[in-house]
């Protein structure tokens, strides 16, 4: 069948997955700003992360205001700022495209697809976006933590689907398998696709991916032939 858009996880997919040394680097940044130890603020910080990805916080500040109240802080602003300046800092250098990424999205627009990006994430995500070289070139961006829900849930794809104005059959997904985001998408009627460019990494939040025996491409390049082999539009 012919489809008329494509929607892409962002982390391992479209962007590089963080490095467990980076992230724990961030985070210490992050406690020593908040004048905690950094043991704590990391247990704390992993402890509220379901929370902060359906977005019970309005923003990046609230979201450390409010691992600082389950310590028992309460810190300055300007201790806040700082701490989510480090954070923004490290999510930054994160969101480098992976190999190809920006190519595909350039060479989807001019053949007339609409584009769509689906993220779990907090709301350091939509706060950096803007200045990424993805935002232009996606149709529709939604962030778990602005819509109060995340893959798998079927509602997530139905609205990222909505908003594109397609039906859920009529979309490509294309994960690196995180979050049984390829199970969900299956279960509302789109196309899953599995890349996983860093299927060789040893990290060990990137264990518990699912398992796919589904399609699966070796490079995000691919998709253009899958697209093509599948009727195009």
């Amino acid at each position: 069948m012919g489809y008329l858009a494509v929607i892409f996880d962002l982390f391992g997919t479209l962007a590089g997955n963080f490095s467990s040394q980076d992230y724990n680097e961030a985070l210490v940044k992050m406690a020593s700003a908040l004048s905690l130890p950094s043991d704590d603020f990391r247990r704390e910080w992993f402890t509220t992360s379901r929370k902060r990805n359906t977005g019970v916080n309005q923003n990046c500040e609230a979201d450390v205001k409010q691992v600082c109240r389950e310590l028992g802080v309460l810190p300055r602003d300007k201790q806040v700022q700082l701490a989510v300046q480090h954070r923004l800092d490290h999510i930054r250098d994160v969101m480098t495209p992976q190999p190809g990424a920006i190519e595909v999205l350039l060479r989807l627009k001019e053949e007339g697809y609409e584009i769509g990006l689906l993220s779990n994430c907090t709301h350091e995500i939509p706060t950096v976006w803007p200045e990424t070289p993805f935002a232009p070139l996606v149709d529709v961006a939604v962030f778990s933590c602005l819509v109060g829900m995340r893959k798998p849930d079927p509602r997530i794809y139905k609205l990222t689907a909505e908003r594109l104005e397609v039906r859920p059959e009529e979309c490509l997904f294309v994960g690196d398998g995180g979050s049984q985001e390829l199970s969900g998408a299956l279960g509302v009627g789109m196309k899953p696709v599995l890349t996983r460019p860093d299927a060789d990494s040893t990290e060990s939040h990137l264990m518990n991916r699912e398992q796919w025996d589904g399609l699966t491409i070796s490079s995000l390049t691919d998709i253009l032939t899958v697209i093509k082999e599948d009727g195009g539009r």
